[in-house]
């Protein structure tokens, strides 16, 4: 059996108090004589549903203040959340699916979509009263991955037919979009967190047909992409929370077709590590909060049902009885 350093690369630690800690450390408190660890507990709940059932949808924010925003079959419909209701709210100027969106329900971007054809380049941003087009990307595409906010974004891969499993990205000023560095492997329907800076890009889909997901997880520091720890199961069209160094990567779809997962995985920095499972299985949702607070709403099997993740972490003493 693999001791504790040969597993993390150091010793047991050895304290004089129960210090600030980071999940999964393990001390020994030489003021008390215990063996502590530093663990963690999430769970899905049931949220307040969504007034249209609806998959391929935008969503951005919150926990407690989120938009979700069109949807299949091209849809225009916005709806704003409160942490326990959604209402409708002001429609985007185009109807669209394949959608993605970032930032807050005071600045807000939705970006490309379409379907299946042609896709779409069209870029709305939202001032917490009205949908305005803005610069629209270089490449129109749907299905890919975008973080950050209204003056700073990433959109990553994507599906731009006949060439399903894109591979670019575009960097976004507030004004236009620009080309960054591509991906290593195209893909669609993946899980995306991050800033514009500092980006995760995971899972999904990443042959020309679209008949195998994909583990690989890649990271962008603002200039490049790099192949970091892979997920344990593929996960395409699910949702993605968080930082870098923290995240969380949600429910989507298995191939062969047809099968959904309830599955969750956590990000540490260096490994996936498998939580708490959603109640519903479920792909092409909305979603927006962290990694520790976070909301999952619509998806396919066409579904109003909202989700809400809830993470904390304790001091543990270690028994050996």
């Amino acid at each position: 059996m693999a001791t504790y350093k040969e597993i993390h690369g150091v010793k047991v630690q050895y304290r004089d108090s129960d210090a600030t800690a980071i999940e999964g450390d393990v001390w020994y408190n030489a003021s008390t004589g215990l063996l502590k660890m530093y663990s963690g507990l999430g769970s899905w709940a049931a949220g307040g549903n969504l007034t249209t059932g609806r998959h391929y949808l935008a969503g951005f924010g919150t926990q407690t203040a989120a938009f979700a925003a069109g949807g299949h079959p091209s849809r225009t419909e916005v709806e704003s959340y409160d942490g326990s209701s959604w209402t409708e709210t002001t429609d985007i100027n185009t109807g669209r699916h394949y959608i993605r969106g970032t930032g807050t329900t005071t600045a807000g971007l939705v970006t490309g979509g379409g379907g299946p054809n042609p896709r779409n380049d069209e870029n709305e941003e939202w001032n917490g009263s009205t949908w305005t087009e803005v610069g629209d990307l270089t490449t129109a595409r749907g299905h890919g991955g975008e973080v950050g906010t209204t003056t700073a974004a990433l959109y990553s891969g994507g599906t731009q037919p006949p060439a399903e499993n894109d591979d670019s990205s575009e960097e976004y000023n507030g004004t236009s979009w620009t080309e960054g560095d591509n991906l290593n492997m195209g893909r669609y329907g993946s899980q995306a967190c991050g800033i514009q800076t500092a980006a995760l890009n995971a899972g999904g889909l990443g042959d020309p047909a679209g008949n195998a997901k994909t583990v690989n997880v890649e990271e962008y520091d603002g200039s490049s992409w790099s192949e970091i720890a892979n997920l344990n199961t593929g996960h395409d069209a699910g949702g993605g929370f968080g930082t870098t160094t923290s995240a969380l990567c949600a429910s989507g779809r298995a191939y062969p077709p047809g099968g959904l997962l309830t599955s969750n995985e956590s990000w540490d920095g260096s490994s996936w590590t498998e939580v708490g499972d959603l109640n519903s299985a479920r792909h092409r949702s909305g979603e927006s909060g962290t990694e520790t607070l976070a909301a999952m709403f619509g998806g396919d099997p066409a579904t109003n049902v909202t989700e809400e993740w809830a993470f904390s972490a304790d001091i543990k003493t270690i028994a050996f009885d």
